[in-house]
């Protein structure tokens, strides 16, 4: 019963979620009637989807992971990794939970309101998403008992732990609640935390991504990292549930869940199978024809999206189908689909292309970065289409037919009409993101349930909800990561880097080898648009410093953050072909590699011939 109610609950949500923005778009535009705090409910509805996303994400234990290795280890390695791993996951819940009751406690924070809901009553949600883990975990720990287990002992030796290192997020509820300003003790037990983790800092981080390994979910991994480094300077750990609201009520960030419930909607209904029709008879009759199509479209769709996995998440499902339909491998196919989900950051009209010259506007012209990058974009999606094109074994081939192409689209008109409409609506600015990923989930239920009759009502809200743990997976770990973008950035970690670079590195093209590996560790641990705003102001004067021009500096800096999703072990774009292909990580790094190596091929072209980003200047 429990189970259908969450089912339900964020089904609503994803209602919500879609057709409210468009409402209110129309009631603004058309009707020229303002709405009063539009944004801001639709955001914060947005932040209540991912907390109750991540609730039926633990659910279903379905939280991401580096993989489980410990069944090739002895029995007795097994049962003790298993407690190790009960007690870190309850005590960091535990520490993120009172960290979030903190802030709620605060009068300060979380004041405003929208719609008469006060922002505080929505951000609860969050220590209530921890509180509903903690329970979860302590009761499968309980029902194991029965069989002797002593994971529950674990679990509460957790809890008790996590008091230990949580005093400056007690003591802050204390003083909100009660005006106890300090308790000896708890200084005492908090100054302690606070000079031991200083000293153990990398013994923490590296104990933590051993965990990762075995099998402990990545957004605590990242959680704990965040919260220990926070810790180590100065017990500020009040930050993390803010950049965890911050970066889930982003309205880019918000367009994740609803593209990826409109894929899933298409994929599970009969527009599958008309797309494998179309694209056969378009492609199918020479080699590799669907390769071409396939990194076409997600060329195409993630240059307007601007959001990294998006494309994944919202095509993958139904890119393999129509792959696979034309006899193509399935592991290729996912790998070709998670490989090129970037690759349309660098065509006009990209957003981040748009933020980068916004950033460094000074330095570089918005048209001339959109001209410099044409190329280089073009050689990344022709390596992607050559590889792909290799493995494409299929030896029997349907013959060219006009008759066949005619046909098939005539069949396919309402999923067909689906792209061509988000794109007049977003290029022409009639739609933003958000609202046309809302406008997108729409047009799929509508196609598959009311034009199509592939689902009953019922069916749909089956569908719609075998997709929240992707979202509330992938939505999570954005949330865990914000805190070590925050942290980078608070700790002055781009600047001493790239002060570095300037002292010791005289050579161009030593300073293009590191500017790549170091920009290609930052694609994989911050989000594309935080990475532009921190690290390419720093980064730009210095390579002008070394004689690289300002477009080819930009370019190399989009392409690495782009190659960076796919860098392995913790590229974002990797979790997130997992999630929507569900296949283990390390299955994902293996088949992605040989599309990863042809990628680096093209950077180190771009890097080191300057003809690739200056041709059309």
């Amino acid at each position: 019963m429990l189970k259908k109610i969450e089912d339900w609950i964020s089904s609503a949500l994803v209602f919500i979620l879609a057709v409210i923005p468009l409402v209110i778009k129309f009631f603004q535009g058309p009707l020229n009637v303002p709405v009063m705090g539009a944004d801001s409910a639709m955001v914060n509805f947005v932040f209540l989807f991912s907390c109750i996303a991540g609730i039926v994400t633990w659910r279903d234990d379905r939280h991401l992971n580096l993989a489980s290795f410990t069944d090739r280890f002895p029995l007795w390695f097994q049962k003790v990794s298993k407690e190790v791993m009960t007690s870190v996951t309850v005590c960091i819940l535990t520490a993120l939970f009172l960290d979030c009751l903190c802030q709620i406690s605060n009068s300060l924070q979380f004041t405003e309101s929208f719609w008469g809901i006060s922002t505080k009553f929505i951000f609860a949600f969050l220590p209530l998403c921890y509180l509903s883990m903690i329970a979860m975990k302590i009761y499968s720990n309980i029902s194991e008992s029965e069989k002797k287990s002593t994971s529950w002992i674990s679990a509460c030796a957790g809890i008790i732990l996590s008091f230990f290192i949580s005093q400056s997020s007690i003591t802050g509820i204390l003083y909100f609640l009660f005006g106890i300003e300090k308790v000896p003790a708890l200084y005492a037990i908090n100054e302690w935390w606070i000079s031991f983790s200083h000293a153990t800092i990398w013994v923490f981080v590296i104990f933590l991504i051993f965990l990762a390994f075995l099998g402990l979910p990545l957004f605590l991994v990242l959680g704990g990292i965040s919260y220990i480094l926070f810790s180590q300077s100065g017990g500020y750990v009040d930050v993390i549930p803010l950049e965890t609201y911050r970066i889930l009520t982003d309205r880019n960030i918000a367009a994740i869940p609803l593209f990826t419930i409109a894929g899933y909607i298409l994929s599970q209904s009969s527009a599958g199978k008309r797309y494998v029709e179309v694209f056969k008879s378009l492609f199918g009759w020479f080699r590799g024809g669907t390769v071409v199509a396939a990194v076409i479209v997600t060329t195409f769709f993630s240059t307007f999206t601007g959001v990294s996995g998006v494309t994944i998440l919202a095509l993958g499902s139904l890119l393999t189908v129509v792959l696979t339909g034309n006899g193509y491998d399935q592991d290729k196919a996912e790998s070709l689909v998670t490989s090129s989900g970037a690759i349309g950051l660098l065509f006009p009209p990209s957003a981040a292309i748009i933020m980068y010259a916004s950033t460094n506007y000074f330095s570089v012209d918005v048209f001339e970065l959109f001209k410099g990058s044409i190329l280089p974009g073009l050689l990344l999606a022709i390596s992607m289409i050559a590889v792909g094109i290799y493995f494409d074994k299929q030896k029997e081939r349907p013959p060219f037919s006009l008759k066949e192409i005619g046909k098939s689209i005539w069949h396919c008109i309402p999923e067909l009409l689906m792209p061509f409409f988000i794109c007049i609506f977003y290029f022409n600015g009639i739609f933003d993101l958000f609202e046309v990923s809302a406008f997108s989930v729409i047009y799929a239920f509508v196609v598959s349930t009311l034009i199509r009759k592939d689902f009953n009502f019922k069916k749909s809200v089956e569908v719609i909800s075998s997709s929240v743990p992707v979202s509330g997976g992938v939505l999570f770990i954005l949330g865990a990561a914000s805190g070590i973008s925050y942290f980078m950035l608070d700790a002055n970690i781009p600047y001493i880097l790239t002060e570095f670079i300037s002292q010791y590195v005289h050579s161009p093209y030593v300073f293009l080898i590191l500017m790549n590996i170091f920009l290609l560790i930052i694609g994989c641990l911050m989000d594309m648009f935080s990475a532009i705003l921190i690290v390419s102001p720093l980064l730009l004067p210095i390579a002008e410093n070394f004689g690289i021009a300002p477009v080819q500096a930009a370019v190399i800096f989009l392409l690495n953050l782009s190659i960076g999703f796919l860098t392995p072990p913790v590229g974002m774009d990797l979790f997130i072909a997992s999630y929507a292909f569900n296949k283990p990580l390390p299955k994902v790094i293996k088949g992605m590699l040989p599309f990863f190596m042809a990628q680096i091929v093209i950077l180190i072209l771009v890097t080191y011939v300057p003809f690739f980003t200056q041709v059309f200047l």
